[in-house]
């Protein structure tokens, strides 16, 4: 049997697919390419959508932080629901809770994510913060050196450098997502056991079916070519 527990550490915080802007695309996007660039058209390109036990709990967690507000905490302006867009990257989105640290006279933005599981192996989680990173900056005129991301199994807040490793990286699948999005082309099936297992969309995509007919297609395409 499956190790569902560890296979939901690698599954993204999903969101239902929206109407995206023909302009900005949705920053969860990168999220979802980099967990699987198939899930990302499906949801993005095809927009279908389906949820199971593990996008259900992230959905309830998110709810703390799905309602526009504000409130100041020890000092420190704490806004959840904060719209947000980078003309530069071309994405748009919601921050679950930004921070406002007092800096002088001005304010300096902090973002903080949260996430159902725990710390994943892939980088999809701090590519989705760096994103919300650059977002702020343009947005505040500024520069930000680290954000956080929550995770609900640990309990715990983990801080994320925002380096020009990581913004690199985030440029980067921006533009593979954007590409793909104005593409239209949803990418073929490549079964992963871990991963598919713990994808919402495993009974849409049908990667192990369609894989399987995508090899018959190529072995009769090669004995064609013999002949």
């Amino acid at each position: 049997m499956p190790d569902k527990t560890a296979s939901a550490r690698e599954q993204p915080e999903c969101e239902a697919p929206g109407r995206e802007s023909k302009e900005l695309i949705a920053l969860s996007a990168l999220q979802h390419y980099l967990f699987c660039p198939r899930q990302c058209a499906l949801i993005h390109v095809e927009q279908v959508w389906a949820e199971n036990l593990w996008t259900a709990e992230g959905r309830l967690m998110h709810e703390a932080t799905t309602a526009p507000g504000h409130e100041t905490r020890r000092g420190v302006h704490v806004v959840t629901a904060m719209p947000l867009a980078s003309r530069r990257l071309g994405l748009s989105g919601i921050a679950d809770l930004v921070e406002l640290h007092k800096d002088g006279t001005s304010w300096q933005p902090y973002p903080v994510e949260y996430k159902r599981g725990r710390p994943k192996a892939h980088r999809a989680d701090e590519v989705q913060l760096c994103a919300q990173a650059i977002c702020l900056e343009e947005m505040f005129d500024t520069s930000i050196e680290e954000g956080a991301l929550y995770y609900g199994k640990t309990r715990r807040r983990i801080t994320i450098a925002i380096d020009e490793q990581l913004r690199g990286l985030t440029k980067q699948i921006a533009t593979n997502v954007r590409n793909m999005i104005a593409s239209g082309q949803t990418p073929a099936p490549s079964y992963d056991k871990r991963k598919c297992g713990a994808c919402s969309l495993n009974d849409l995509c049908k990667p192990k079916r369609l894989q399987r007919a995508a090899s018959v297609t190529s072995w009769l395409h090669r004995r064609i070519e013999e002949i």
